[in-house]
């Protein structure tokens, strides 16, 4: 564990186990400690890499904006310095948008994706969701003070003062419109989609996106043969909010990882 300087970023990782590398981001005002179900269910399978995005967790923020696009490059440099692509990647909510952006603009550096309850437009979200996001506005994370959330980021921010500032500057990143989905259609990477039937992300939307990536065009024969190379998993009885403590997730996600993508040869 320790720093790695990119980009004018000092970026906080975390390693455990060992084999192939699979590269772990966590949600908005989270941290590697957050995606600690993922992380006991994979260590004793794969090398595991967890980061702390740009001013969130030990990684202190720098005078940048938040942007999915420089957070995907940061953990692209991260990847490049410790050797290990291609990696395997999982991004869930936050992450997961700066996940999509690594294989959108670095797919080099990537054997797989897994993108957890994160859409591919910003209309991907309920409305009522959308509504809520925070407002970019120091004075509304003053009033988050107190949650649990603030509390991990006072027992590992550099700067523990630094909090209205990180509220403001997510805010200001929810609020942002974009739709990747004509890159998302030129992906090769292969990936797998996950959400819970009860997300913060439209499910209708995760299967709009699992088209994008080729998925739930055609029926796949009885051998499999035109089975599409992404994959689309819902889980049951789960939330946005349960989702990455859940075991089903990672029972879910290590076929993926661990079995031949695409359809049968």
């Amino acid at each position: 564990m320790g720093y790695v300087e990119v980009n004018g970023v000092r970026l906080w990782y975390e390693e455990q186990g060992g084999g192939r590398p699979l590269v772990l981001l966590h949600g908005g005002f989270g941290a590697v400690e957050t995606l600690a179900a993922l992380r006991q269910a994979f260590a004793a399978r794969r090398r595991l890499i967890g980061v702390d995005l740009q001013g969130h967790g030990r990684t202190a923020d720098i005078d940048r904006p938040l942007r999915y696009e420089s957070m995907a490059e940061d953990v692209a440099a991260l990847i490049v310095q410790l050797g290990l692509g291609p990696a395997d990647v999982l991004g869930f909510s936050l992450g997961g948008g700066v996940a999509l952006r690594l294989a959108i603009q670095r797919r080099e550096l990537l054997r797989r994706l897994v993108v957890v309850s994160a859409p591919c437009r910003r209309q991907g979200w309920f409305p009522e969701v959308l509504a809520g996001m925070p407002d970019p506005d120091e004075t509304a994370g003053e009033r988050m003070r107190g949650t649990p959330s603030h509390q991990l980021y006072q027992r590992l921010a550099p700067r523990p003062q630094d909090w209205p500032r990180l509220w403001a500057k997510t805010g200001e990143l929810l609020r942002r419109e974009y739709d990747w989905s004509a890159e998302v259609a030129a992906l090769t990477t292969p990936t797998m989609l996950v959400c819970a039937d009860a997300d913060s992300v439209r499910p209708a939307h995760m299967v709009e996106f699992f088209g994008l990536l080729g998925g739930g065009h055609r029926d796949a024969g009885w051998d499999g043969r035109d089975r599409p190379g992404a994959r689309l998993a819902v889980l049951p009885g789960l939330t946005h909010y349960d989702i990455v403590d859940s075991p089903a997730l990672p029972a879910a996600v290590l076929p993926f990882l661990t079995h031949p993508a695409g359809p049968p040869t």
